[in-house]
């Protein structure tokens, strides 16, 4: 994940797709691809000025390329290592 303001985050393709998932407080907002069901982007509850949005959804970009940055593959749990 990273962040932008709510600004700074622009769906090019696909917006159709997504679903929105709200649970508890229902401040935060939780954006997921009813296609594949990859989890998208977020707008957050602790700061709800800023969409979280998931690296490996960007065109062109490969999240296990960037240094310094952990990567979970949705496979492998930390916790099972």
């Amino acid at each position: 994940m990273a962040y932008v303001p709510l600004n700074g985050l622009r769906i090019l393709r696909g917006a159709e797709h997504l679903k929105l998932y709200q649970f508890d407080s229902g401040i935060a907002k939780h954006y997921f691809c009813s296609n594949c069901g990859i989890y998208t982007h977020h707008q957050t509850r602790s700061n709800p000025n800023v969409y979280g949005f998931n690296i490996g959804c960007l065109e062109g970009v490969n999240p296990c390329d960037l240094d310094g940055v952990p990567v979970s593959d949705g496979i492998n749990h930390e916790s099972d290592l």
